[in-house]
Protein backbone atom coordinates (compact mmCIF):
# COMPACT_ATOMS: atom_id res chain seq x y z
CA UNK A 1 0.00 0.00 0.00
CA UNK A 2 1.45 3.37 -0.98
CA UNK A 3 2.26 5.97 1.66
CA UNK A 4 -0.21 8.41 0.06
CA UNK A 5 -3.05 5.87 0.11
CA UNK A 6 -2.27 4.91 3.71
CA UNK A 7 -2.30 8.58 4.72
CA UNK A 8 -5.67 9.08 2.99
CA UNK A 9 -7.19 6.07 4.75
CA UNK A 10 -5.94 7.29 8.14
CA UNK A 11 -7.34 10.74 7.45
CA UNK A 12 -10.71 9.28 6.47
CA UNK A 13 -10.81 7.14 9.62
CA UNK A 14 -10.02 10.18 11.76
CA UNK A 15 -12.74 12.24 10.08
CA UNK A 16 -15.19 9.39 10.54
CA UNK A 17 -14.38 9.16 14.25
CA UNK A 18 -14.76 12.93 14.67
CA UNK A 19 -18.15 12.76 12.94
CA UNK A 20 -19.18 9.96 15.28
CA UNK A 21 -18.21 12.03 18.34
CA UNK A 22 -20.08 15.05 16.96
CA UNK A 23 -23.12 12.92 16.11
CA UNK A 24 -23.14 11.33 19.55
CA UNK A 25 -23.63 14.64 21.33
CA UNK A 26 -25.33 16.43 18.41
CA UNK A 27 -22.68 19.12 18.59
CA UNK A 28 -24.66 21.40 16.29
CA UNK A 29 -27.26 21.81 19.05
CA UNK A 30 -24.72 23.90 20.98
CA UNK A 31 -26.18 26.79 18.97
CA UNK A 32 -29.21 26.74 21.29
CA UNK A 33 -27.35 27.44 24.52
CA UNK A 34 -24.01 29.08 23.75
CA UNK A 35 -25.42 32.32 22.23
CA UNK A 36 -27.53 32.92 25.36
CA UNK A 37 -24.52 32.41 27.64
CA UNK A 38 -22.52 34.86 25.51
CA UNK A 39 -25.46 37.30 25.44
CA UNK A 40 -25.62 37.16 29.22
CA UNK A 41 -21.87 37.79 29.39
CA UNK A 42 -22.21 40.91 27.20
CA UNK A 43 -25.18 42.20 29.18
CA UNK A 44 -23.33 41.74 32.48
CA UNK A 45 -20.23 43.62 31.34
CA UNK A 46 -19.98 47.36 32.09
CA UNK A 47 -21.78 49.37 29.41
CA UNK A 48 -18.62 50.86 27.89
CA UNK A 49 -16.30 47.87 28.26
CA UNK A 50 -15.84 44.40 26.82
CA UNK A 51 -15.60 41.36 29.06
CA UNK A 52 -12.05 40.05 29.25
CA UNK A 53 -10.79 37.55 26.67
CA UNK A 54 -10.07 34.95 29.35
CA UNK A 55 -13.66 35.25 30.63
CA UNK A 56 -15.04 34.80 27.11
CA UNK A 57 -12.85 31.76 26.44
CA UNK A 58 -13.72 30.19 29.79
CA UNK A 59 -17.44 30.60 29.09
CA UNK A 60 -17.11 29.00 25.64
CA UNK A 61 -15.08 26.03 26.92
CA UNK A 62 -17.31 25.60 29.97
CA UNK A 63 -20.39 25.60 27.75
CA UNK A 64 -18.96 23.11 25.27
CA UNK A 65 -17.54 20.90 28.03
CA UNK A 66 -20.69 20.97 30.14
CA UNK A 67 -23.04 20.33 27.25
CA UNK A 68 -20.85 17.53 25.84
CA UNK A 69 -20.74 15.91 29.28
CA UNK A 70 -24.53 16.08 29.68
CA UNK A 71 -25.33 14.93 26.15
CA UNK A 72 -22.77 12.13 26.15
CA UNK A 73 -24.02 10.86 29.50
CA UNK A 74 -27.59 11.05 28.23
CA UNK A 75 -26.71 8.97 25.16
CA UNK A 76 -25.00 6.35 27.33
CA UNK A 77 -27.94 6.07 29.72
CA UNK A 78 -30.48 6.08 26.87
CA UNK A 79 -28.60 3.65 24.59
CA UNK A 80 -30.97 0.74 25.24
CA UNK A 81 -34.06 2.95 24.90
CA UNK A 82 -32.70 4.58 21.73
CA UNK A 83 -32.12 1.16 20.17
CA UNK A 84 -35.81 0.29 20.65
CA UNK A 85 -37.20 3.58 19.36
CA UNK A 86 -37.48 3.65 15.53
CA UNK A 87 -36.77 7.40 15.50
CA UNK A 88 -33.49 7.04 17.40
CA UNK A 89 -32.33 3.52 16.49
CA UNK A 90 -29.84 4.93 13.98
CA UNK A 91 -27.93 6.94 16.59
CA UNK A 92 -24.23 6.40 17.18
CA UNK A 93 -24.31 3.99 20.13
CA UNK A 94 -27.26 1.78 19.09
CA UNK A 95 -25.69 1.20 15.67
CA UNK A 96 -22.26 0.44 17.12
CA UNK A 97 -20.51 3.25 15.24
CA UNK A 98 -18.91 4.11 18.57
CA UNK A 99 -18.06 1.84 21.47
CA UNK A 100 -19.38 2.43 24.98
CA UNK A 101 -15.78 2.79 26.21
CA UNK A 102 -15.05 5.64 23.79
CA UNK A 103 -18.28 7.40 24.77
CA UNK A 104 -17.39 7.11 28.46
CA UNK A 105 -13.93 8.50 27.72
CA UNK A 106 -15.45 11.47 25.91
CA UNK A 107 -17.79 12.16 28.84
CA UNK A 108 -14.86 12.12 31.29
CA UNK A 109 -12.78 14.46 29.11
CA UNK A 110 -15.76 16.83 28.72
CA UNK A 111 -16.26 16.92 32.49
CA UNK A 112 -12.58 17.78 32.99
CA UNK A 113 -12.83 20.56 30.38
CA UNK A 114 -15.90 21.93 32.18
CA UNK A 115 -14.05 21.95 35.51
CA UNK A 116 -10.85 23.45 34.07
CA UNK A 117 -12.78 26.22 32.31
CA UNK A 118 -14.59 27.12 35.54
CA UNK A 119 -11.49 27.37 37.76
CA UNK A 120 -10.29 30.81 36.50
CA UNK A 121 -13.77 32.31 36.97
CA UNK A 122 -15.07 34.09 40.11
CA UNK A 123 -15.46 32.12 43.34
CA UNK A 124 -19.24 31.80 43.04
CA UNK A 125 -18.81 29.91 39.73
CA UNK A 126 -16.55 27.38 41.42
CA UNK A 127 -18.92 27.10 44.39
CA UNK A 128 -21.86 26.37 42.09
CA UNK A 129 -19.94 23.81 40.04
CA UNK A 130 -21.30 20.77 42.00
CA UNK A 131 -24.85 22.07 41.51
CA UNK A 132 -24.19 22.48 37.79
CA UNK A 133 -22.96 18.88 37.55
CA UNK A 134 -25.99 17.68 39.51
CA UNK A 135 -28.39 19.40 37.08
CA UNK A 136 -26.52 18.15 34.02
CA UNK A 137 -26.48 14.60 35.40
CA UNK A 138 -30.01 14.23 36.72
CA UNK A 139 -31.63 15.24 33.43
CA UNK A 140 -30.81 11.84 31.93
CA UNK A 141 -32.83 10.05 34.64
CA UNK A 142 -35.85 12.30 35.16
CA UNK A 143 -37.91 10.93 32.27
CA UNK A 144 -37.72 7.49 33.90
CA UNK A 145 -39.94 8.69 36.77
CA UNK A 146 -41.32 12.19 36.09
CA UNK A 147 -42.83 14.22 33.22
CA UNK A 148 -40.78 17.26 34.23
CA UNK A 149 -37.63 16.34 32.30
CA UNK A 150 -38.39 19.24 29.94
CA UNK A 151 -38.02 21.71 32.80
CA UNK A 152 -34.80 20.08 34.00
CA UNK A 153 -33.37 20.41 30.48
CA UNK A 154 -34.53 24.02 30.46
CA UNK A 155 -32.89 24.58 33.83
CA UNK A 156 -29.62 23.16 32.50
CA UNK A 157 -29.53 25.62 29.61
CA UNK A 158 -30.96 28.45 31.70
CA UNK A 159 -28.17 27.91 34.22
CA UNK A 160 -25.66 28.51 31.44
CA UNK A 161 -27.13 31.96 30.90
CA UNK A 162 -26.85 32.66 34.64
CA UNK A 163 -23.30 31.32 34.50
CA UNK A 164 -22.37 33.76 31.74
CA UNK A 165 -23.46 36.62 33.99
CA UNK A 166 -21.68 35.28 37.08
CA UNK A 167 -18.48 34.78 35.11
CA UNK A 168 -18.35 38.55 34.56
CA UNK A 169 -19.76 39.99 37.79
CA UNK A 170 -19.29 37.24 40.37
CA UNK A 171 -22.63 38.31 41.87
CA UNK A 172 -26.02 36.60 41.79
CA UNK A 173 -28.88 39.11 41.57
CA UNK A 174 -32.45 39.08 40.29
CA UNK A 175 -31.32 40.10 36.79
CA UNK A 176 -29.44 36.92 35.77
CA UNK A 177 -32.17 34.86 37.45
CA UNK A 178 -34.81 36.50 35.23
CA UNK A 179 -32.70 36.00 32.12
CA UNK A 180 -31.95 32.39 33.09
CA UNK A 181 -35.61 31.63 33.74
CA UNK A 182 -36.52 33.07 30.34
CA UNK A 183 -34.11 30.60 28.74
CA UNK A 184 -35.41 27.80 30.99
CA UNK A 185 -39.01 28.19 29.84
CA UNK A 186 -37.97 28.74 26.22
CA UNK A 187 -36.09 25.42 26.19
CA UNK A 188 -38.77 23.54 28.14
CA UNK A 189 -41.40 24.83 25.74
CA UNK A 190 -39.69 23.67 22.57
CA UNK A 191 -38.61 20.39 24.19
CA UNK A 192 -42.28 19.59 24.83
CA UNK A 193 -42.93 20.05 21.12
CA UNK A 194 -39.94 17.84 20.29
CA UNK A 195 -41.16 15.13 22.72
CA UNK A 196 -44.47 14.89 20.85
CA UNK A 197 -42.61 12.84 18.21
CA UNK A 198 -42.12 10.04 20.74
CA UNK A 199 -45.60 10.16 22.26
CA UNK A 200 -46.59 6.64 21.20
CA UNK A 201 -43.24 5.03 21.97
CA UNK A 202 -42.95 6.71 25.37
CA UNK A 203 -46.45 5.58 26.38
CA UNK A 204 -45.72 1.98 25.42
CA UNK A 205 -42.30 2.00 27.09
CA UNK A 206 -43.42 3.57 30.37
CA UNK A 207 -41.35 6.71 29.86
CA UNK A 208 -42.56 10.03 31.21
CA UNK A 209 -43.10 13.33 29.42
CA UNK A 210 -45.67 16.10 29.47
CA UNK A 211 -47.24 14.85 26.20
CA UNK A 212 -47.63 11.39 27.76
CA UNK A 213 -48.97 12.85 31.01
CA UNK A 214 -51.63 15.18 29.57
CA UNK A 215 -51.96 14.30 25.89
CA UNK A 216 -50.73 16.09 22.79
CA UNK A 217 -53.27 18.92 22.70
CA UNK A 218 -52.81 19.97 26.32
CA UNK A 219 -49.03 19.54 26.03
CA UNK A 220 -48.96 22.07 23.21
CA UNK A 221 -50.93 24.52 25.36
CA UNK A 222 -48.40 24.07 28.17
CA UNK A 223 -45.63 24.76 25.64
CA UNK A 224 -47.41 27.98 24.65
CA UNK A 225 -47.70 29.02 28.29
CA UNK A 226 -44.00 28.37 28.81
CA UNK A 227 -43.13 30.49 25.79
CA UNK A 228 -45.44 33.21 27.03
CA UNK A 229 -43.49 33.17 30.28
CA UNK A 230 -40.27 33.45 28.28
CA UNK A 231 -41.40 36.70 26.67
CA UNK A 232 -42.77 38.05 29.96
CA UNK A 233 -39.46 37.37 31.72
CA UNK A 234 -37.46 39.01 28.92
CA UNK A 235 -39.69 42.08 29.14
CA UNK A 236 -39.24 42.19 32.92
CA UNK A 237 -35.47 41.93 32.46
CA UNK A 238 -35.46 44.79 29.94
CA UNK A 239 -37.60 46.91 32.27
CA UNK A 240 -35.36 46.35 35.31
CA UNK A 241 -31.98 46.55 33.58
CA UNK A 242 -31.06 49.98 32.30
CA UNK A 243 -28.18 48.64 30.17
CA UNK A 244 -30.53 47.05 27.65
CA UNK A 245 -30.74 49.03 24.41
CA UNK A 246 -32.76 48.99 21.23
CA UNK A 247 -31.10 45.75 20.14
CA UNK A 248 -32.31 43.79 23.15
CA UNK A 249 -35.81 45.21 22.86
CA UNK A 250 -35.89 44.25 19.18
CA UNK A 251 -34.64 40.79 20.19
CA UNK A 252 -37.64 40.39 22.49
CA UNK A 253 -40.02 41.34 19.67
CA UNK A 254 -38.31 38.96 17.22
CA UNK A 255 -38.30 36.16 19.77
CA UNK A 256 -42.01 36.58 20.40
CA UNK A 257 -42.70 36.62 16.66
CA UNK A 258 -40.64 33.50 15.99
CA UNK A 259 -42.20 31.61 18.88
CA UNK A 260 -45.66 32.43 17.55
CA UNK A 261 -44.52 31.22 14.12
CA UNK A 262 -43.14 28.03 15.71
CA UNK A 263 -46.50 27.19 17.26
CA UNK A 264 -48.40 28.03 14.08
CA UNK A 265 -45.99 25.79 12.17
CA UNK A 266 -46.73 22.67 14.23
CA UNK A 267 -50.40 23.35 14.99
CA UNK A 268 -52.70 20.67 13.63
CA UNK A 269 -56.41 20.08 14.02
CA UNK A 270 -58.68 18.35 16.54
CA UNK A 271 -57.99 14.95 15.06
CA UNK A 272 -54.21 15.47 14.84
CA UNK A 273 -53.21 18.25 17.30
CA UNK A 274 -49.64 18.47 16.01
CA UNK A 275 -48.09 18.33 12.55
CA UNK A 276 -45.22 15.98 13.34
CA UNK A 277 -43.61 16.51 9.94
CA UNK A 278 -42.99 20.16 10.93
CA UNK A 279 -41.44 19.45 14.34
CA UNK A 280 -37.83 19.32 13.15
CA UNK A 281 -38.21 22.63 11.31
CA UNK A 282 -39.70 24.18 14.45
CA UNK A 283 -37.08 22.65 16.74
CA UNK A 284 -33.89 23.22 14.76
CA UNK A 285 -34.54 26.14 12.42
CA UNK A 286 -36.74 28.45 14.46
CA UNK A 287 -35.05 27.99 17.84
CA UNK A 288 -31.56 28.19 16.35
CA UNK A 289 -32.50 31.51 14.79
CA UNK A 290 -33.91 32.78 18.07
CA UNK A 291 -30.70 32.18 20.00
CA UNK A 292 -28.51 33.66 17.26
CA UNK A 293 -30.80 36.67 16.80
CA UNK A 294 -30.69 37.48 20.51
CA UNK A 295 -26.88 37.25 20.56
CA UNK A 296 -26.39 39.36 17.43
CA UNK A 297 -28.73 42.09 18.64
CA UNK A 298 -27.18 42.16 22.12
CA UNK A 299 -23.77 42.40 20.42
CA UNK A 300 -25.04 45.33 18.33
CA UNK A 301 -26.17 47.02 21.54
CA UNK A 302 -22.66 46.62 22.93
CA UNK A 303 -21.04 47.95 19.74
CA UNK A 304 -23.43 50.91 19.75
CA UNK A 305 -22.61 51.72 23.38
CA UNK A 306 -18.88 51.50 22.79
CA UNK A 307 -18.40 53.18 19.43
CA UNK A 308 -21.46 55.23 18.48
CA UNK A 309 -22.07 57.28 21.62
Amino acid sequence: MSTSLNHTLQKNRLLSQLRNYADLVQFEHTIFALPFALSSMLLAAPLHAWPSLITCLCIVFAMVGGRTYAMGLNRLIDARIDAQNPRTANRTLPTGRMSTGKAIGMVIVAALVFIAATLPLPLICRQLLPLAFAILTIYSYVKLFSPFAHLVLGLALGSSAVGGWLAVTGQLTILPVLFGLAVTFWVAGFDIIYACQDYGFDRESGLHSIPVAVGLEKALWISRVFHGLTISLLIAFAYLYSYTGWGFKLAVVLTASMLIYEHLLVRGDKENPIRLEKVNAAFFTVNGRISMAVFILVLLDKLTALYLR
